[in-house]
């Protein structure tokens, strides 16, 4: 059983539209939003091409972790997608057609056949095309699809999707809320920030350093700006962590701002 410490939640992006910009991701600011309504946070993410070698190495990397991870792409059924071969070669096991995706998709291509879309002969090539994305990794189990009915599937806490967001965002909503339920909101960890003006990075850092050392847990982070939006340049500058070690931090923080002759608003114009 995976606990609130050891849970590190990644995503991998899979796909060479993505790498070449035909499409752009949506899925990394999506896992995070989803995330965030169940107090849980995003630990690293990556995009990969449709390459079976690269996927199954990524894969295999990211199996010999404990890490939750969601799969975003290339477990269609055409020859650029390459994902559920990838992950069975990462995991050295066989591809079989498992019994519940092989149903859903049946019942799927009824439905179709009754909306006067297609056949329900599963014998009929195409239908026999459509059975392959029911064939996953041995061992695996399905993550249902709200959308069409063709499931993704699950094994050893990677979660594998398709890279549409309408089927791939209900399939993150109901793993996060059926698999990880218990982990939501064990760790209550705020997120505290404000802009310090007419103070450079250098002169601050060695108060962020102090934080770290001396309220153990607590993240101080700086993100400066030049202006380049048309305002002053200044620095947004914050603490991560457990409320009240948190609290105390940015008030130390806001402190040195001043005694260090920054200003904590813009200069008049």
């Amino acid at each position: 059983m995976i606990t609130k410490d050891q849970a590190i939640i990644r995503l991998i992006i899979i796909g060479d539209e993505i790498l070449s910009g035909r499409r752009y991701d949506k899925h990394f600011s999506k896992l995070i939003e989803l995330l965030g309504a169940r107090g849980l946070q995003l630990g690293g993410a990556q995009i990969i091409p449709d390459d079976l070698d690269t996927i199954a190495a990524t894969l295999e990397r990211s199996f010999a972790t404990s890490d939750i991870v969601f799969c975003c792409g290339g477990i269609g059924a055409t020859p650029d997608d390459q994902t559920r071969q990838a992950a069975a070669k990462a995991l050295g096991v066989e591809l079989k057609l498992h019994p519940e995706a092989a149903a859903l998709i049946t019942e799927r291509c009824a439905e179709n056949e009754r909306n006067g879309v297609g056949s329900a002969d599963m014998s009929l090539p195409e239908n026999q095309q459509r059975l392959q994305m029911g064939m996953f990794p041995e061992g695996a189990e399905i993550v249902p699809n709200s959308y069409n009915k063709i499931p993704g599937f699950f094994i050893r806490n990677h979660t594998f999707m398709p890279g549409f967001p309408v089927m791939a965002w209900p399939m993150m909503e109901w793993t996060l809320d059926t698999r990880y339920q218990a982990l939501h909101h064990l760790a209550h960890r705020v997120e505290h920030s404000f802009l310090a003006f007419n103070l450079p990075e250098s002169r601050i850092t060695p108060a962020m350093e102090h934080v770290e050392l001396n309220w153990p847990g607590v993240k101080a982070f700086s993100l400066p700006s030049v202006g380049e939006s048309g305002g002053q340049p200044h620095i947004d500058l914050g603490v991560k962590g457990e409320p009240e070690p948190a609290a105390e931090a940015l008030d130390y923080l806001r402190k040195q701002v001043l005694d260090l002759g920054g200003s904590l608003s813009p200069a008049l114009k």
